[in-house]
């Protein structure tokens, strides 16, 4: 294996490198930015490449995953002129589940100070029990003052006793391995994992949506993921192992005709939501058969948007129990944004819109200087999410770094494998 050129590390003088991966079923995308002395992220390089690599999110061959990751990556780095050494990567497969864990401490009526912040995040590292899984996000959502919630920043206020809300997302372990190996074998660190939906919602959701409450539904080729918000934090994450490809899977099915060309065909005639002039329209199908003398199936327009629509109802039939079983419900769940490459479906708004009875619009990525236009659709939306987390450091009270041990060896490297690792 040929190694790769020289790093240049992930400063610049004032300004910071930050590089991403978006390692999905169907594609690989990479993008590395550049943040500068204010904070706000630059895009300095992308890179894309197909992937035949995984099924539902999960790493299946080693080989194939590995060599989309060193292509888009060296894409992003010849356009940006720089080498990168780690990445943060995003993750939507192992059963992504979440749970919210409390914990409170004693303060007797003084004011809250850093220290005391300190105590309360150590005490809720101590509440987290990953029961076996690992743990990918462990942050604070809400914290609460003598019992009252709503306190954004704590200290300097009096109380009795100082609480915080933990929201904790945890996935099962080996997929993570499988990811962070195939990130390796592309002769790439991984900082940090990211769970695909926190990466999206930071890309595409208003400040106002997350405090009045809202549902980002980020349909992918393999998987769907839901991710809640309420009160202006992410409150509960599911995943559900649907999405674009099996729309593809099945009209190549129903038409007997391969998947590149059920594809093409779902991106050009496809819809959700039909037009009275769609069932004369006819649509001109490929046979699957290379055979000369198999002549090319000629279908309504309508009977494609059929089959469309059929397996729309299965997904957003499993989005609504999600919702409910994550407490999404009442008068206030009235809000929800679709992203993801599935997204760019036409019409697929307003179909969700009547299948959900809830209020949708399509989330597209913001928040970055500089994203090409072929990047800024909504299947770039945990892309450029990632780079707006990385950029932001938010703390995470699973992975915050302990004090030093006397005589304790590790450097960079244990380091990362044992914030990789969480719960192991």
């Amino acid at each position: 294996m040929a190694a790769r050129p020289a790093k240049t590390g992930f400063t610049r003088g004032a300004e910071r490198i930050i590089a991403v991966l978006d390692v999905g079923t169907s594609k690989v995308a990479a993008l590395i930015a550049m943040i500068g002395p204010d904070g706000e992220p630059r895009v300095i390089g992308t890179g894309q490449k197909p992937c035949a690599g995984l099924r539902r999110g999960l790493v299946t061959h080693f080989d194939r995953t590995e060599a989309a990751i060193r292509g888009a990556m060296d894409q992003a780095e010849r356009s940006a002129g720089v080498q990168v050494e780690f990445v943060h990567a995003s993750i939507s497969s192992g059963n992504l589940a979440s749970d919210v864990v409390p914990v409170e401490i004693d303060i007797a009526g003084a004011s809250i100070t850093a220290a005391d912040m300190d105590l309360l995040r150590t005490a809720g590292r101590g509440r987290i029990d990953p029961r076996g899984r690992t743990v990918v996000h462990a942050q604070p959502a809400l914290y609460a003052l003598d019992g009252q919630a709503g306190v954004e920043s704590p200290i300097g206020f009096h109380a009795d006793r100082l609480g915080m809300d933990i929201h904790v997302v945890t996935a099962d372990t080996p997929p993570l391995k499988n990811l962070d190996r195939a990130v390796r074998n592309a002769l790439l660190g991984v900082k940090s994992l990211v769970a695909s939906p926190l990466a999206a919602s930071l890309s595409t959701l208003e400040r106002e949506e997350r405090e009045l409450g809202v549902a980002l539904v980020e349909i992918g080729a393999g998987v769907t993921t839901v991710a809640v918000h309420s009160f202006g934090v992410l409150v509960g994450v599911a995943t559900i192992p649907m999405g674009g490809n099996d729309i593809t899977n099945d009209l190549a099915a129903a038409f007997s005709t391969s998947r590149i060309h059920a594809e093409r065909l779902k991106a050009l005639e496809g819809a959700a939501v039909t037009s009275p002039k769609d069932n004369h329209e006819a649509v001109e199908i490929p046979p699957l058969s290379d055979d000369l003398s198999a002549e090319p199936l000629r279908v309504p327009k309508a009977q494609i948007i059929g089959v469309i629509r059929h397996r729309l109802d299965l997904l957003f039939r499993e989005v609504g129990i999600k919702l409910d079983l994550l407490g999404y419900t009442g008068p206030q769940a009235r809000q929800l944004v679709l992203t993801g490459g599935g997204a760019e479906l036409r019409a697929i708004a307003e179909f969700a819109q009547g299948a959900l009875n809830r209020n949708v619009r399509i989330g597209r990525p913001r928040g970055l200087t500089g994203l090409p236009p072929a990047q800024s659709g909504p299947a770039f939306a945990t892309l450029a999410g990632l780079v707006l987390f990385a950029a932001s450091e938010s703390p995470d009270i699973w992975h915050m770094a302990a004090p030093p041990k006397a005589g304790d060896g590790g450097g960079r490297i244990s380091n990362m494998m044992q914030k990789l690792r969480g719960s192991l």
